[in-house]
Parts: C-alpha cells; structure tokens; sequence
C-alpha cells in the first residue's frame, strides 16, 4: 500500500476541499502533515478567523521550541494545540504496529481520542507541547545514524565482493541484538546512565575508541566516503573521556561530552 493521491482519497469518500479555510471549517479537529511547521503558518494564516475553537493536530517534523511556537500561535487564535509525532512509515499508519506520540493539553488529545487512534496507538508524553516533538527527533536521531552506518557497513563488504542481498540479512541481525547486548550487563543501562554509573565491563572508552580509529582506516584504505566514521571519530568523545581519566569506564561515559560542557 502507497500514499495516496488527492484523486484516490476522494475515490475512498474524502471531499476535496476547494481552499484551506474550508477545509478548516469542514471540522472542529484539524489534523496537518506537512514538511514542516512553516508550511503550517503558509497554509492556515490565510483563515485565521477559522481557527477559533478548533485543535489543530500538527503531526509535521520540526524542532521542539517551533512546536511550543506554533502552541502559543494557536492559542492566538483561540485554537487548542497538540503536537504529534507519527513513528511508522506511511504505509503503516492506522495498523496495528502505529503509534503516534502527543504532547499539548492531554483534555485536548482525549476529547478526541477515537479519531486519533485511527492513526495509531496514542501515548501522551505531558504538556509541553515540545515533548512529542523531542521525542520524534531523538528517535529520527537514531533512526538516521542507523541507516547511514547500514549502508556504510553495506559498502564496505561491497568492496570485497560481497552483494548487498548477502550483507544485508548479517548486519540487519546485528542491529536487532543491540539491544539485547545493552540489556546484558547486571545493571539496567538507562538507569545506569541516570545514575552517572559507567562501569566498563562490557566495553570500555578505550576498546570503543580503538575501534573507532579501526573503521576509518578500514574505510580510507578502501576508499569510501570518510563523512560517517569520522563524525564518530572526529567528536573526540573516546580521545576527551580517555584524557579524563576514563579510558577503563564503559563506552556509554562518552555521554558527558555528547552533553557539552557543564
């Protein structure tokens, strides 16, 4: 299943509707998917007067202080806000797999609550309607970092004749044990983390580090775009936490730089 066009949302029951305003005006919840928050203000600030008494549903990628804007915009409007955060692909939004991640007035999200869930399972993160939103980027954080390294890795075994059909089953393995390794040390990570604890004994700052160095020269001598390991490399987080004294501390210390200075 694609996206659909216009023409096929039509075909399904949808009215097209001919401006914004009246699309506005054709209910009292309006829901937006858009490049971003500015598409927002280019969209409905032809019908402010629209607004008054309605939620507007952003469920676009932004940052987190455009998403509190655009509550407070709202708000000027007399219009309720909540951010959104859809975190499937479009082909999986209203299955069983969706969830979408609010934040604004929870009131607002459970008043209409039956709609909502028709994108996918909702789970409110607060008030701040920057919340949902720090949620999405964190998650297309790591998302991101994980293709990229996918396709770097996948790279890399192309240069030994090895077909991306056959690389492909091996790393996507790897990437599902992540979190099981992370699960296996005695101490639960996140909390570990929580609790400024790095104990290094399932992989320490300077293991981590060497390893670092090893892909990139790995990755210059086969002639590959540096731009992926070296971002790894050049933040210094490994050489910064072993010239603190914590080469022996677990990879996740590197955590303190990450952070920037405090």
């Amino acid at each position: 299943m694609g996206v659909e066009l216009p023409d096929d949302v039509v075909a399904d029951g949808a009215t097209l509707a001919a401006t914004p305003g009246e699309a506005v005006e054709a209910s009292d919840l309006v829901i937006l998917s858009l490049t971003d928050y500015q598409a927002m203000y280019d969209i409905l600030g032809s019908a402010p007067a629209s607004l008054a008494g309605r939620t507007l549903v952003n469920l676009s990628s932004d940052t987190p202080d455009r998403s509190r804007e655009a509550a407070a915009w709202a708000a000027g409007h007399d219009a309720a806000f909540l951010t959104g955060g859809v975190m499937v692909p479009a082909p999986m939004i209203g299955t069983a797999a969706a969830h979408v991640y609010y934040s604004g007035r929870d009131p607002v999200s459970k008043s209409h609550l039956a709609v909502l869930e028709l994108l996918g399972a909702r789970r409110h993160l607060g008030e701040d309607p920057g919340l949902a939103q720090m949620m999405y980027q964190a998650q297309l954080a790591l998302f991101l970092t994980i293709l990229s390294g996918l396709l770097h890795a996948t790279a890399m075994l192309g240069t030994a004749g090895t077909t991306a059909m056959e690389a492909l089953p091996e790393l996507l393995s790897s990437a599902d044990a992540i979190g099981g390794i992370l699960r296996a040390g005695e101490k639960n990570p996140g909390t570990a983390l929580d609790a400024g604890e790095h104990p290094g004994a399932l992989g320490t700052v300077t293991m981590m580090g060497a390893t670092s160095d090893h892909i990139v020269g790995t990755s210059t001598s086969l002639g590959l775009d540096l731009a992926l390991p070296l971002a790894v490399q050049s933040l210094s987080h490994y050489r910064r936490a072993i010239e603190k004294g914590h080469g022996g501390d677990s990879w996740t210390r590197i955590i303190d730089s990450i952070r920037g200075p405090r």
